[in-house]
């Protein structure tokens, strides 16, 4: 059973805080939730600090230092539920693309004093190093989502989040599909909803900001996309933004670079 007023903890790793400050912006919603929780510790709100166990902790960012192991397992035993928001925090984020290149050498490029620099070689999600109840993705997250998660955890239920592709929003919303319209590249058919397939409505593609959908046929879309004229250096690029260490997003990304018929048809 939950405390009489659960603790509520929000933690950052390599992010650029968009995710928490999703939170803050739920603005009226989240007095309401202020009401029923104690918000214990949340450094982007307030200094004051309470002391754990937590009944709920959300995780935004990706592990990149040394130190964010250690501390990544602490909050973990502290923690009764962990949820990661974001898609640092569950793909590695847009820092992520840092593992098909040569950090080091990066490292020694931009810094005056590199050996002052302590990071890790890759940046990779929460739930490579520690178990992770609940991932709620997008760049940022949707706040309607995260007021569902927050609800469902702290209610004793299971989250309500929808799963289906964003091109499922885009026939709610009447929205023309902007691949067979216009023939523009779009990862709507890969891509998790959430957003409100806010690109497409504008007549854009959509660039998996929520990472993939659960079962995404990306080699289809590709097949696709290289048909309107994209080629393969363009379309792994495509896939390497904000998610691109999702599995699916990153086999569709090698696929590109690597498979000869995706050569053949550039």
């Amino acid at each position: 059973m939950l405390a009489a007023r659960p603790k509520l903890a929000v933690y950052k790793f390599a992010s650029c805080d968009g995710c928490q400050l999703t939170l803050l912006d739920c603005e009226d919603e989240l007095l309401a939730i202020a009401d029923h929780i104690e918000i214990a510790d949340f450094r982007e709100a307030s200094s004051r600090v309470v002391d754990g166990p937590f009944d709920l902790t959300l995780v935004e960012g990706s592990v990149t230092t040394p130190e964010d192991v250690p501390r990544l397992h602490e909050i973990r035993a502290n923690s009764r539920v962990l949820v990661t928001i974001g898609a640092c925090a569950t793909a590695g984020g847009i820092q992520g693309l840092r593992n098909f290149a040569d950090a080091e050498e990066y490292r020694r490029v931009v810094y005056a004093r590199p050996e002052y620099i302590r990071s890790l070689a890759t940046s990779t999600p929460i739930q490579d190093h520690v178990s992770v109840d609940f991932e709620l993705r997008g760049c940022p997250i949707s706040r309607a989502q995260l007021l569902e998660v927050i609800s469902a955890y702290l209610g004793g239920r299971a989250p309500n989040v929808p799963r289906e592709s964003v091109c499922v929003e885009c026939k709610r919303r009447g929205t023309v599909c902007v691949v067979v319209a216009h023939g523009t590249p779009c990862l709507g058919p890969v891509t998790q909803t959430g957003c409100g397939a806010v690109c497409p409505s504008y007549h854009r593609g959509c660039y998996g900001c929520f990472g993939p959908q659960d079962t995404p046929n990306a080699p289809a879309l590709s097949a696709k996309l290289l048909q309107l004229g994209m080629d393969p250096p363009s379309l792994a690029r495509i896939y390497r933004t904000f998610n691109a260490n999702a599995p699916a997003f990153e086999a569709a990304a090698n696929a590109a670079r690597t498979d000869p018929a995706h050569s053949e048809r550039s």
